[in-house]
């Protein structure tokens, strides 16, 4: 595609509004795109968690980057669109009482810990902290993610709130993927995670820790079948040390055995970006991943490189 719809207007990125959808719609037609259910060549484009509560500046757990992130996922859907079979969306959905919120636990004041406040074996142990619903799968829990995923709890902010505009994606990027919906007439698909009370969802393939009473408690076959479908599969998305990274390794882990599986999957590394965190250097932790990912086959690229298939 040689040039952006005419509604796309950059300077919006990272901000609220109304999408004109009977104007983004009109151009989607005018386009003259062809269908994707004729692609010889079928790529996926995943976006992970592109939501406002990320991705704005006013979001509640803003990603330094993500605005910048937003305009080349925009641009890059636009200039690939002949080539972007479908897309799909995960949606970061959670409820006011998470084991990852302060409101699941408390001190012995009864005073609920502070976002970004990571809690470990001991300061469950010790009562340091104490959970105040389902006492005995939050103390295994604690336990359980730090011997099984190397990990410490991390309480973060009121984030992706269902119902709340931060669950949405930016609208700018939301008029993109129903542009192309409509130019290459193929449905995108929105994909819901982060709803399980009990455990951390990070990745979008599974959980941290495996809720065996739950539909989305385990690696979701359902998912990895519709991505099998595809012969490349790009991903962006925020965070690039959480989210992102989670569902990279998950990939990784699943195809590691399939190589040439593994060599289907691009990650655009200009178009994610990592939390901040005042101790915690979540982009170093990021890059080392990355490199080992790189070397068992996951290939990385810039949004503005020649797609190289």
């Amino acid at each position: 595609m040689s040039k952006f719809p005419a509604f796309y207007d950059p300077e919006r990125v990272g901000t609220l509004f109304y999408p004109d959808q009977a104007r983004i719609a009109e151009e989607a037609v005018c386009a003259g795109l062809k269908p994707a259910a004729g692609d010889e060549t079928r790529v996926h484009l995943l976006l992970i968690d592109m939501q406002v509560t990320f991705c704005h500046e006013q979001g509640a757990l803003y990603v330094p980057g993500a605005r910048e992130d937003l305009r080349r996922v925009v641009e890059f859907i636009y200039r690939n669109a002949e080539r972007i079979s479908q897309i799909t969306c995960s949606l970061d959905s959670h409820y006011p009482f998470q084991i990852f919120h302060p409101s699941w636990w408390a001190d012995a004041e009864g005073k609920h810990p502070p976002a970004f406040t990571i809690i470990s074996p001991s300061d469950v142990d010790s009562k340091r902290w104490r959970p105040l619903r389902d006492e005995e799968w939050s103390r295994e829990y604690v336990h359980r993610l730090k011997k099984e995923a190397k990990k410490e709890l991390t309480i973060w902010p009121y984030h992706a709130m269902m119902g709340d505009i931060g669950n949405a994606v930016d609208p700018e990027l939301w008029s993109a993927i129903f542009w192309h919906s409509l130019a290459r007439e193929s449905q995108p698909v929105w994909w819901r995670k982060g709803s399980i009370p009990r455990t951390e969802h990070y990745s979008i393939l599974r959980p941290e820790i495996h809720v065996p009473s739950h539909p989305q408690g385990g690696l979701s076959s359902d998912f990895l079948d519709m991505i099998d479908e595809y012969d490349y599969v790009l991903v962006a998305g925020e965070a690039e040390s959480h989210c992102v990274l989670e569902s990279v390794a998950d990939m990784v882990e699943v195809f590691k055995h399939t190589p040439e599986k593994l060599e289907r999957i691009y990650i655009l590394r200009d178009c994610t970006s990592p939390v901040a965190h005042p101790e915690i250097d979540f982009h170093a932790i990021a890059q080392r991943e990355f490199a080992k990912y790189e070397k068992l086959g996951a290939r990385f690229i810039n949004s503005t490189d020649p797609l190289p298939f």
